[in-house]
């Protein structure tokens, strides 16, 4: 037999023994978890052995493993870690990293073409129809994350307001000038889309939040009002289901009675939010979110689908393929055969090539089922209510935003507030006790503590509160001090 050069190994045995030692250390780094610190500062050492010259000739699996092990993993930003609670990243579960590495395994493209992992997509998107009241006509798709489906909901809202036509001249061939309206708690993927899409951030209107960090509806309607009035074209909304700063919710109805009278695209930007729609006692909250126009949202969040794993959901699939489906030779379909199964994935975004996320996603659903991941979001917003209680019962804290989800915003008070509280943040994150993160509300920095991962329980909150009060009485006597 000829001998063939390929990139399998020449030692299958040797590969699955490997392998089955590798998956042992990942279960054993999650189960240990704990044990770890959540975040740890990069050695410059360690740094440098990322800088070595294009490898020529093969190196060894088991070293390279070894290196994963020692110089890798140690490192990584911890999210796994229940004491994570920075930014809005979810957990992962040892399932949904046994899905990825079958997916990893199977290497399916899912820009197209017959194939059952496409149907696998379209089983989420049906699940997703349902949590979401939506009909069976709409459509949806698996994408990086909530900024690409954000950057999607306007694509197709500027193609329904403008005609297909644009995607073709452009929008500086329109006679309209378009506008759109986000609350000023949005997340900045939402001017970014903007400025994409080729209508500039500039044509965002940022509008004032009020005390529960929620968008004025008064202030929309003036400001919708005005840009009428000044001849522009208002055409896009946006409702935030969990603002990235505090975790407001906008009053999504008023929103969608507001988008009706007016005749404008309805979105909602639920990057975590969303799928509060899981949890009996979160879902009351997100009311009137089944009337958007798209959705878009995260299941590497709430859903702990390892990352990533982003979704669009568009009530009208038509307008979403019209959006994005280009016709080319090279993609023919066909009513038989490997090219059939039209329309195709790509048909409703700009990637045509796509990993199969949605096996992770169907994975962790099929196994954990919908109402075990609901507790797990209810549990979140449960923890979230426990710090601020600890929070109100510490005089040497302020708690800074009210507590709408998952979300806490709270300070050390100290005179050097600013300064003093990005130290303690620094502190907590280098000491591998708590990684929360910062933001500003009114003026005043925060500490701020998103509470996503399943892992997290009481102690860790508990660890999180002894650790600010202790490094906040230091931080604010060397700030008296003079020092840093």
């Amino acid at each position: 037999m000829e001998k063939q050069e390929t990139l399998d190994p020449s030692d299958w045995s040797s590969i699955r023994e490997q392998g089955h030692q590798m998956l042992d250390d990942m279960f054993n780094y999650l189960e240990h978890i704990r044990e770890r610190p959540v975040w740890q500062p990069i050695p410059q050492e360690t740094r440098a052995l990322f800088q070595e010259s294009l490898p020529q000739q093969p190196g060894d699996l088991a070293v390279a493993h070894q290196t994963f092990m020692q110089d890798i993993l140690p490192f990584s930003v911890g999210n796994a870690h229940p004491a994570f609670m920075g930014w809005v990243h979810g957990g992962g579960t040892p399932v949904g990293m046994l899905a990825e590495m079958l997916a990893a395994g199977l290497n399916a493209n899912l820009g197209g073409r017959d194939q059952i992992p496409i149907e696998v997509e379209r089983q989420v998107l049906q699940w997703m129809r349902e949590l979401f009241n939506f009909p069976p006509s709409a459509s949806g798709l698996f994408v990086t994350g909530t900024s690409m489906a954000n950057l999607i909901g306007v694509l197709v809202a500027r193609t329904a307001a403008l005609g297909a036509d644009t995607r073709r001249l452009g929008v500086e061939a329109a006679d309209q000038n378009l506008v759109a309206y986000a609350s000023a708690g949005a997340h900045i993927s939402i001017a970014q889309a903007m400025d994409i899409a080729g209508l500039g951030s500039d044509a965002l209107r940022l509008v004032p939040v009020n005390k529960q960090r929620q968008m004025d509806i008064a202030a929309l309607q003036l400001a919708i009002a005005a840009d009428r009035a000044a001849g522009l074209t208002p055409f896009f909304i946006v409702g935030m289901a969990g603002t990235v700063d505090t975790g407001a919710v906008d009053d999504l109805t008023a929103l969608a009675d507001i988008s009706r009278q007016e005749q404008l695209w309805f979105h909602i930007d639920g990057a975590y939010g969303a799928l509060g729609m899981l949890a009996p006692d979160i879902a009351p909250r997100l009311h009137g979110i089944e009337r958007a126009d798209s959705i878009a949202f995260d299941f590497h969040k709430w859903g702990q689908v390892p990352y990533d794993a982003g979704f669009i959901l568009v009530r009208d699939g038509m307008q979403h393929q019209a959006a994005f489906a280009s016709p080319a030779a090279y993609l023919k379909r066909e009513a038989r055969g490997m090219a059939a199964g039209s329309p195709w994935p790509c048909d409703f975004g700009p990637d045509l090539s796509r990993g199969f996320r949605a096996l992770k996603t169907w994975f962790t659903i099929k196994v954990y089922g919908a109402e075990k991941l609901g507790q797990a979001i209810s549990n979140t917003c449960a923890l979230a209510r426990y710090l601020a209680q600890q929070i109100e019962y510490n005089s040497e804290l302020e708690l800074l935003a009210p507590v709408s989800l998952n979300i806490v915003c709270f300070r050390y008070r100290c005179a050097d507030s600013d300064r003093v509280n990005a130290d303690i943040v620094v502190q907590l994150q280098e000491s591998g006790i708590a990684a929360p993160s910062t933001t500003t509300i009114n003026n005043h920095l925060a500490i701020r503590a998103a509470i996503v991962n399943h892992r997290t329980c009481r102690n860790d909150i508990d660890a999180l509160v002894k650790a600010t009060l202790a490094f906040g009485k230091t931080c604010c006597k060397n700030a008296a001090n003079g020092k840093r």
